[in-house]
């Protein structure tokens, strides 16, 4: 089997697994370890199946992943991010390409303040004595399937490419 084949089946699985994780966190408000470790163990099997060289494009993949969940872990330590919100973020740039990290952080913070200001709203409408917690997973996910988008999809390659 063609080792491209292997890798869209792979960033299928991811896929699947962004949007399990953004429906679990509407829903209840928590992202599961398990779904986080899922996609954080198939990275390295895309990895391999993408082409990248154990040395040092593994490493730099890895390094820069550990750097942005280091970033997050930071934002939960002052209580501003959930603990699962952080280790989705870890989890999903493992497969996120060095070049397309932060386009895929800035969806991501365009996306979660949108998703703060419809709930916002809500709440104004719906006045409740529960405090509102954002659902992170959500915007983590759609920024997660637009890099996804740019890795097989995208029409204007100079877009991702940069």
């Amino acid at each position: 089997m063609d080792s491209k084949w292997i890798a869209l089946g792979l960033m299928t699985a991811l896929a699947a697994l962004m949007i399990a994780a953004a429906i679990s966190d509407v829903r209840s408000r928590t992202i599961s370890n398990r779904l986080n470790l899922a996609m954080a163990a198939l990275a390295p099997l895309f990895w391999v199946a993408s082409g990248l060289a154990p040395w040092p494009d593994m490493l730099m993949q890895a390094g820069a992943a550990f750097a942005v969940f280091l970033l997050f872990l930071g934002l939960f330590a002052i209580g501003a991010m959930g603990g699962g919100d952080v280790k989705m973020i870890g989890a999903v740039m493992l497969w996120v390409s060095l070049p397309l990290m932060l386009p895929t952080l800035t969806i991501m913070a365009i996306a979660g303040g949108l998703l703060s200001i419809i709930l916002l709203i809500q709440h104004k409408w719906r006045p409740s004595a529960m405090s509102q917690q954002v659902p992170y997973g959500v915007a983590i996910a759609a920024a997660g399937l637009w890099a996804l988008h740019q890795h097989y999809f995208n029409q204007f390659e100079a877009i991702g490419a940069s």
